[in-house]
């Protein structure tokens, strides 16, 4: 009989660690047996450490607070050992993801949401179905700084959303340039400090910071060959819109092979990705759900297709301003696909690349 491997979660009571815990419950291979979050909820329950000074519970998911998980003690991260866990999930900020992934990559894998080390040559940035393969850079990771463990990112969620879209066009036609204007739901910027109120009400904000640096630099990374950058060309505006999950973005693409509209949807409709992660527990029926309703995709409606998992696509058109052009509209879960959910899609495919293992009882 296979248990399950011990998880850690590093960043526990943030937003983004709440999104993990419900992504990791009742999962097939992976069981939470470790809280970690900032020195001042260390030793509190979890329910007592998510508090707010006015005695308001500070979680914020649909979805309800897992009893076993509510009664959990939080440990300070550095607390976390490879005696305890198989596994880490980072739900930290770039500047404490760091300071710790690398002390826990000493010898256990970490499966992290932060941006930290996404740009380093010798870590794969990785979205399963798109290039779940170069994962290979971890081995090279291992030997160039003497580790057991490893680190392993997973992209902006902005740049997920557009990159699936572009792998079966780059598959199919090739790309060669690519602009995008993001329209992104506020639960990108976390709970804290967030987006004001005041600011998102009644508003659009035209820039998110670092965004576009991380959309334009990242695509390029994960459709390339591991270790190698793409050459296509990628512009993006990133903005904030008062929509609180799933973020829009409209892209436009030139091909360097002219495609119809309807070529281009058939490739989108079929595209079936990397074949290891066809029947991950996380995975979807489909990548990519093709819409021909033109008032289709919008995040209210299409954001939880597949769980989340999904990315819809709707308004293909042809583009008569870029070479061989066509444009489309498309919705992404970013905290879903884009965050937790994709994190531990990434771990389900590293476990079954075997980069790490089950226990056996």
């Amino acid at each position: 009989m296979t248990s399950k491997l011990r998880c850690g979660l590093i960043g526990a009571t943030g937003l983004a660690g709440q999104q993990f815990i419900s992504a990791l419950q009742n999962h097939p291979y992976f069981k939470l047996t470790a809280l970690a979050a900032s020195p001042r909820s260390a030793g509190k329950s979890y329910a007592d450490a998510l508090k707010a000074p006015n005695g308001m519970m500070g979680w914020f998911l649909t979805e309800p607070l897992p009893a076993e998980i509510a009664k959990m003690t939080v440990v300070a991260g550095a607390e976390l050992t490879s005696k305890d866990l198989d596994l880490v999930f980072s739900a930290v900020e770039a500047d404490v993801a760091r300071e710790l992934e690398p002390k826990l990559a000493k010898d256990l894998p970490v499966i992290s949401a932060a941006s930290a080390f996404r740009y380093d040559d010798d870590v794969p940035l990785i979205i399963p179905p798109v290039n779940g393969d170069h994962s290979s850079l971890i081995r090279a990771q291992q030997k160039a700084r003497n580790i057991k463990g490893f680190i392993a990112p997973i992209p902006n969620c902005t740049t997920t959303g557009l990159a699936i879209t572009l792998a079966p066009l780059e598959a199919a036609f090739g790309v060669q340039a690519v602009m995008m204007t993001s329209m992104q739901a506020v639960s990108g910027a976390g709970r804290s400090p967030g987006v004001a109120a005041l600011d998102i009400v009644d508003n659009v904000v035209p820039h998110i910071s670092k965004e576009e640096h991380k959309v334009e630099v990242e695509t390029k990374k994960i459709l390339g060959p591991a270790g190698k950058d793409h050459p296509v060309r990628v512009s993006s505006t990133c903005t904030r819109v008062a929509v609180l999950e799933g973020h829009t973005e409209a892209a436009w693409v030139s091909l360097k092979k002219k495609a119809t509209v309807q070529e281009v949807a058939a490739a989108m409709r079929e595209w079936k990705g990397l074949e290891a992660t066809r029947n991950l527990p996380s995975a979807p029926p489909r990548w990519i759900e093709v819409l021909d309703d033109p008032f289709r995709p919008q995040p209210r409606l299409d954001r939880d297709v597949h769980g989340g998992m999904a990315t819809s696509v709707g308004r293909i058109r042809e583009d008569t301003v870029l070479e061989n052009g066509v444009k489309y509209v498309l919705v992404s879960h970013n905290t879903k696909m884009g965050a937790a959910k994709g994190a531990v899609l990434l771990a389900e495919l590293l476990r079954a690349q075997g980069f790490f293992g089950p226990q056996t009882a």
